[in-house]
């Protein structure tokens, strides 16, 4: 475990040795975003929204008390999606949807000695291939965020109003009642996080992958399952040093 940590960060050093100019990372990192942020976009829209819709009928369901008034079940929607819905949860899709394919990309160039052959041309490999997936995925993910976060308070408003649990204006009240905007910032800083922490993982395990088509999916279920378990301890982390 210690070894493979150390491993690790000796592979997070070398993305910032013998780089290469500029031009090239621009061109590469432009790829990836649109990879990883156009081919999310979807998928993250359509889980945030239901998640908003479900949190506000259960946020519905509990409040059992006549003297508590409605808005506060979008009071609570709010601040479930923006602290913990939209960038953790997200984060988990996230490492199972990008993380995979970053590990399985990499694994399956190792494996067919494409990077091999990128050493051999004197091309610092680590730093060529991945550097620009962090990068992206550190510039894109956020991004995400603010589109789940989005989506689930709409699917929450749609949910709420359709079914008749809360009327538009009490859910709109709720929203914008005794708003804290530094839950926006806390929920950016563990989206730029968990970014780094999945594209890294994931590129990780991919790069050093061993052996045959077998083994790169091995990698790819390792990247997600290590991302997962750094992504939820991370959560933790910064909820205790920047909330506690």
């Amino acid at each position: 475990m210690i070894r493979e940590i150390g491993k690790y960060f000796i592979f997070l050093g070398h993305l910032f040795t013998n780089r290469e100019s500029f031009k090239t990372y621009y061109k590469l990192v432009l790829e990836e975003s649109i990879t990883i942020g156009i081919g999310s976009v979807l998928l993250v829209a359509l889980v945030s929204t239901f998640m908003g819709a479900v949190t506000t009928v259960q946020t519905a369901a509990n409040m059992v008390s006549a003297l508590i008034p409605d808005y506060v079940i979008s009071q609570v929607v709010r601040e479930m999606t923006i602290l913990e819905l939209a960038p953790t949860i997200i984060a988990v899709i996230y490492a199972g949807k990008v993380g995979s394919s970053m590990s399985g990309q990499l694994g399956t160039m190792k494996i067919t000695e494409q990077v091999d052959a990128l050493e051999v041309m004197g091309i610092n490999s680590i730093s060529y291939l991945v550097l620009p997936k962090i990068i992206a995925s550190m510039l894109m993910y956020p991004m995400l965020v603010i589109i789940a976060g989005v989506c689930a308070l709409m699917g929450g408003y749609l949910a709420g109003t359709i079914a008749d649990i809360i009327t538009p204006n009490d859910y709109v009240y709720g929203i914008r009642f005794s708003f804290n905007d530094f839950f926006v910032t806390f929920a950016l800083i563990k989206s730029v996080v968990f970014a780094f922490l999945v594209a890294s993982i994931s590129s990780f395990k991919g790069y050093y992958t061993h052996g045959g088509a077998l083994e790169v999916g091995v990698s790819s279920t390792q990247a997600v399952t290590n991302s997962v378990i750094a992504v939820l301890v991370a959560d933790y982390l910064l909820a205790q040093l920047l909330l506690g």
